[in-house]
């Protein structure tokens, strides 16, 4: 889980890149491991969500949620 200090961190270092002066290499892979830890973070939880997520036909009945097959 991503705490608020690294979400704090990651706008810290995007409102920098925006500046005339940008970032340095060292921050840009600390910007690049910041944002991979949040988009996992994001993944792992709507998939939790989504795991216990059911559809509710007319009739009542529970259907889980199923993953798409290609």
């Amino acid at each position: 889980m991503v705490t608020q200090a690294q979400i704090n961190r990651i706008n810290e270092l995007a409102r920098k890149a925006k500046t005339p002066e940008g970032l340095t290499e060292e921050e840009i892979k600390e910007r690049d491991i910041l944002r991979r830890a949040y988009i996992d973070s994001f993944k792992e939880s709507l998939v939790g969500q989504l795991e216990n997520t059911y559809i509710v036909d007319e009739k009542g009945n529970k259907k889980k949620v199923e993953r798409k097959t290609k």
